[in-house]
């Protein structure tokens, strides 16, 4: 089976975790670099990876390479690529393009540049060409260019991975569940040990969570655009997926959400129940303050409200003490992660964390804090 180079996307901050990800799959020659893991693969690999890969944000299978001084090389490293090999001229295509630090005077004159390109080549080949849809296309063409080299890429996700299948209802800028993925890796999360989160919101963490503890696959519930690549191996496809269903295990250990909000609530309801859950996590309103562990030794791991008004921060950051004090009575022996852009959160909360490990929310800077919860005070002298 032939291999490939790849490049698979992932939040800023969890490119270690992806490329530990990666090698496990199968992927080879795994590079992290900014936003991503470079590596090679077979058409196996790229399933897997997009079957598998919790943290990955798309999987990009390089279809071409080469060095560029204007647009003009940029389209003739388009025309020489074999597009025809991938895809059919009854599909329709759309072209997305990014640089850094690129020799071109614009982006978007260079991305038509190479639409112009993969529909002459297809003309060439076929007497016709493909159709441009820019809201739902069957095949997602990549572009990114350097100072020095032009990069084109087939999208084999679609749909970016982050979108699991299952999202019913969404509060306000939910977490993206790649990145919730990631926390829980990053914090040690096997699935054996309980878990809660107390600001669950739309419930997210704590279904990744329940997913790694089942160790369902993030893909089962969804398609891929390698299903409508030429080359697409249907039976190899259903062996895989067959493969992930089967190992779908009881989680082991208990798995609780709760948010004082109501909305939150009923919205991490229809959620868990959509992703196949609501035997899994308990769920319920209420004030974190109020909850109490659900065994002994487990994880809570949240993404506490972050306010933007300075009333929001300052009442947030009365509440801050509080919840320091909680932890520190209720959770001795558990170990807690706080995601936040609240630098300030730890000291607040009169705690001192094990670790501070940068990630960025989209844009938003923030840190995931990790904290082991001892009897009496956390803080160091």
């Amino acid at each position: 089976m032939n291999s490939y180079p790849l490049f698979i996307s992932c939040p800023r901050g969890l490119e270690a975790v992806l490329a530990q990800e990666l090698s496990a799959l199968g992927a080879e020659k795994t590079a992290a670099l900014d936003g991503g893991v470079r590596c090679q693969g077979s058409l196996k690999t790229v399933y897997r990876i997009n079957l598998h890969a919790r943290t990955a944000g798309r999987v990009l299978l390089q279809l071409a390479a080469g060095g560029y001084r204007s647009e003009h090389d940029v389209y003739r490293l388009a025309r020489e690529t074999d597009w025809p090999a991938w895809f059919d001229g009854g599909q329709t295509f759309k072209v997305q393009i990014e640089g850094k630090r690129p020799r071109v005077k614009s982006l978007e004159f260079t991305a038509l540049k190479v639409k112009d390109a993969l529909c002459d080549r297809f003309r060439d080949a076929t007497g016709s060409r493909p159709s441009v849809d820019k809201g739902a296309p069957d095949v997602r063409v990549h572009v990114f260019l350097d100072e020095a080299q032009a990069l084109l890429f087939v999208d084999t996700s679609g749909e970016a991975l982050f979108k699991r299948g299952y999202r019913r209802e969404t509060g306000a800028a939910p977490l993206r569940e790649n990145l919730a993925a990631g926390l829980l890796l990053l914090a040690g999360y096997d699935g054996s040990q309980p878990f809660q989160d107390p600001f669950c919101g739309s419930g997210t963490i704590a279904i990744e969570a329940a997913w790694i503890a089942q160790n369902h696959a993030p893909g089962l519930l969804r398609r891929f655009a390698f299903e409508r690549l030429r080359g697409f191996d249907s039976a190899l496809w259903q062996r895989l997926r067959t493969e992930a269903q089967d190992a779908v295990r009881p989680a082991p250990a208990p798995i609780a959400a709760s948010d004082i909000d109501h909305q939150a609530v009923r919205h991490a309801l229809a959620n868990i129940e959509a992703a196949q859950l609501s035997d899994v996590i308990a769920v319920r309103r209420g004030d974190a303050l109020a909850q109490r562990p659900n065994g002994d030794g487990g994880l809570m791991l949240s993404n506490p409200p972050y306010g933007v008004r300075l009333a929001e921060i300052q009442a947030l950051h009365a509440l801050y003490p509080q919840l320091g004090s909680w932890l520190k009575q209720h959770y001795s022996g558990w170990q807690i992660g706080m995601f936040s852009g609240d630098r300030d959160m730890p000291k607040l909360m009169r705690l001192s964390p094990k670790r501070k490990i940068p990630l960025y929310n989209g844009k938003l800077d923030c840190r995931l804090f990790l904290l082991d919860m001892v009897q009496g005070s956390n803080r160091r002298a």
